[in-house]
């Protein structure tokens, strides 16, 4: 869990997205969460890799938000067999593979928050380029990224930067406003953002 007192990126304003990259174990995962609870009251998470139980349990680390505050489509609970059923908060999906059923439900949670202020958020990029080639992906990541910004909400997604080549990664950072960047080093878990039109910060630790 993060230091409160650490260096962490700001909080996303209506319509501004933002990728996390970096390599595994540094803290992608909790920079999204926190970037997430910063900028709004109610979230969306749309979750490829971790069920929604455990999203719904992280979360709560960084904000004690309701349960109705929480829409989760989780893509990963049916692929490994369990039995399990839509609730007003959760979404499943058969699998990361089926991008058109993530579309779906994760366009019946935005009419079902419509008018608030929410967060959107995407847990990863990466597992989704295991079943599809980077254009496929980069065209679902527009769709998204419309229907996040056309309902003035805000998102945060993450990619595993040693997962993919330079080229894939440049592709996939170019529908966000801005990348935010994760390493560890000798001070330990640091990250650094830059915009599009705008150099990188410094590196700072969290």
């Amino acid at each position: 869990m993060f230091d409160d007192s650490a260096s962490v990126p700001p909080a996303l304003q209506s319509g501004q997205s933002v990728l996390i990259s970096g390599p595994p174990m540094t803290g992608k995962y909790e920079v999204l969460l926190r970037q997430l609870t910063s900028s709004a009251d109610r979230l969306i998470v749309v979750s490829t890799d971790t069920p929604a139980d455990q999203i719904r349990r992280d979360v709560a680390d960084y904000a004690d938000l309701p349960e109705e505050a929480l829409g989760i489509v989780d893509c990963t609970s049916k692929a490994s067999g369990k039995d399990v059923s839509d609730t007003d908060t959760v979404r499943y999906v058969s699998s990361p593979e089926n991008l058109t059923q993530v579309g779906v439900q994760f366009t019946a949670l935005c009419e079902q928050f419509q008018g608030d202020d929410v967060a959107v958020g995407l847990h990863s990029l990466s597992p989704l380029l295991m079943y599809w080639d980077v254009d496929r992906v980069y065209q679902f990541l527009r769709v998204f990224l419309d229907r996040v910004r056309s309902s003035s909400w805000c998102c945060a997604a993450v990619v595993g930067s040693t997962m993919h080549d330079e080229q894939v990664l440049h592709t996939l950072y170019d529908p966000f406003d801005a990348i935010i960047e994760t390493r560890e080093s000798d001070e330990g878990r640091q990250l650094r953002r830059r915009g599009r039109r705008e150099a990188a910060s410094e590196w700072t630790t969290f």
